[in-house]
């Protein structure tokens, strides 16, 4: 049995990237939700909107990503 370490250490490379910007994300959007509670006006609106769209986001690349598992 051969073990490609190239192709082991770039999977492993792109997994860790990937799983840090997922959770980078949706903590963006908890923070934006955060925010919405504490602020006023157009403030909250846009606020909510960006952690909505920091949701849809992750939700987006977790649907990708069980799509590439059961493909």
């Amino acid at each position: 049995m051969k073990i490609d370490w190239a192709a082991l250490g770039s999977v492993f490379g792109v997994s860790l990237a990937v799983t840090v910007a997922l959770v980078g994300l949706f903590t963006l959007g908890v923070v934006s939700l955060t925010k919405k509670e504490s602020s006023r006006g157009g403030g909250a609106a846009l606020a909510a909107t960006g952690a909505y769209a920091c949701f849809a986001a992750c939700t987006a690349a977790v649907a990708y990503g069980i799509y590439l598992i059961v493909a």
